[in-house]
């Protein structure tokens, strides 16, 4: 069905409306490789008003809705489906309140979330989630995707600080759930029902969040193995220690080559694998960490470690982590960043499962992610204009969350289900779970409008 953009015209203004396939095009596709489609049309609403508005419209119309933010995704759950409407929400981008008293913060959903941190900072408070598109990404996506981060071992991810929300739900009503009260036990969690759902229940408007005081001091170490497993021991030894420290990052020998290519910061391109470290908190505290884990690292077979001596040397080490991505896809045309997660006993055997899998398929695969919470990135090297190589790429992928699931683990930890994972979320949940995940769907959005196809096909 044809969509009629003049009546989202009269709603948005007729200057916020895209239906050129030459305008529409960067809107057909978002951080995920080998997915895109053009919509029907994409609208830039500018309140919440305009956003219900347009969901009524699209309800007469009868056209389904995608919902975007800056389109950083990384499983596909921005990408339109074909003849849709694209609610594009960049523009809802105020920071509306900063409560220090009751450290909360009220922002619309296209606020980028590096800002929201650095408008906490003003109070010296702080918003903990740093997913690796901070700079870019909108906090709509983030809780849309419930996205994680460095910083999630000790802090958490996302959904552990929203504690509001405004929805515009799927026949166009507008509803806010949530409070800044600490406590609130009144009926169901529906907040968090959306947060995570990936635009297929509600569309966010406004969000609260939690804010936390800023830690006074912070140290960043840099740890070197001639072994994944040994890596992998020292972790668990560190968080038996009853240490959680800010920040615990690996980064695998093909990882570590590109960035130091990419970077040029001196890294140890012969370690096989190595772990970044940072501590925060209480200025003793961060001391008496540093050097306990210093300690655990070197009896637990670390070839050597690194303690950042000056604010300059360990951001050094923090954008050797954040850079990985960054450096991988220099490599090759297509750069396929995965994401899953096991119990943080099983990631060295899930390392070692993942390059077997590489050399079975004949793939350039290189891995990183968050070792101290299980997260782990393999990041497909390839080129998706060659068919055949493709075709391996899909069956490693297979093979990595079929082992994923056998340990135990997860087929997302932070990037969400989208396109690109919904054909593996029926392997981790049982017929029952899965069941009521449709369930959820059918109960908020009757007529599937909201991004249809994601996660799951409802049907």
């Amino acid at each position: 069905m044809a969509i009629n953009a003049s009546a989202f015209g009269k709603i948005v203004g007729k200057d916020q409306v895209l239906t050129e396939n030459a305008d529409l095009i960067p809107y057909g596709f978002d951080g995920t490789a080998g997915i895109k489609q053009l919509p029907g049309a994409v609208i830039f609403p500018a309140d919440t008003a305009e956003v219900a508005a347009s969901v009524k419209e699209a309800v007469r119309q009868d056209i389904p809705i995608v919902t975007r933010g800056s389109g950083t995704g990384l499983s596909g759950g921005s990408v339109p489906i074909a003849g849709c409407l694209v609610i594009c929400l960049v523009r809802l981008d105020r920071i509306l309140e900063i409560d220090p008293a009751n450290l909360t913060i009220r922002v619309q959903p296209g606020v980028i979330t590096k800002d929201i941190d650095e408008a906490a900072l003003q109070h010296g408070l702080f918003y903990p989630p740093d997913p690796g598109s901070m700079k870019i990404s909108t906090i709509g996506g983030n809780v849309a995707e419930n996205s994680g981060g460095l910083r999630g071992l000790k802090y958490g991810v996302t959904r552990d600080y929203v504690m509001g929300l405004e929805v515009v739900q799927a026949d166009g009503e507008v509803t806010r759930l949530g409070n800044a009260c600490v406590k609130d036990v009144a009926g169901y969690s529906l907040k968090d029902l959306f947060i995570g759902s990936e635009g297929t229940l509600g569309i966010i408007t406004e969000v609260l969040l939690k804010l936390v005081p800023r830690p006074k001091a912070r140290k960043t170490l840099m740890a070197t193995f001639s072994s994944m497993e040994a890596a992998a021991e020292a972790v668990s030894r560190i968080i038996a220690a009853q240490i959680i420290p800010c920040t615990l990052e690996f980064i695998d020998q093909v990882t570590l080559q590109c960035v130091e290519d990419y970077c040029q910061i001196g890294l140890p391109v012969e370690a096989a694998a190595v772990l970044l470290i940072e501590t925060d908190g209480h200025p003793s505290a961060v001391a008496d960490e540093a050097v306990a884990m210093e300690k655990i690292c070197r009896d637990h077979g670390a070839d050597d470690v690194k303690v950042a001596a000056t604010e300059e040397d360990a951001a050094k080490l923090a954008s050797a982590r954040r850079q990985a991505f960054s450096a991988l896809a220099r490599v090759r045309p297509t750069t396929i960043l995965e994401d899953v997660t096991v119990p943080r006993s099983e990631l060295a055997k899930m390392v070692s499962f993942v390059n077997e899998t590489a050399e079975k398929y004949q793939l350039q695969v290189g891995t990183f992610g968050h070792m101290g919470d299980g997260n782990l990135h393999p990041t497909f090297l390839t080129d998706e204009k060659n068919a055949e190589e493709m075709e391996r790429v899909h069956h490693a992928l297979s093979d990595i969350v079929d082992k994923t699931i056998e340990l135990g683990g997860t087929v997302t930890g932070e990037h969400g289900v989208g396109l690109a994972k919904k054909e593996y979320l029926s392997r981790q949940f049982d017929t029952t779970g899965f069941a009521m995940l449709k369930l959820v769907k059918k109960s908020l959005d009757p007529d599937n409008r909201l991004n249809p196809g994601k996660i799951f096909d409802p049907a």
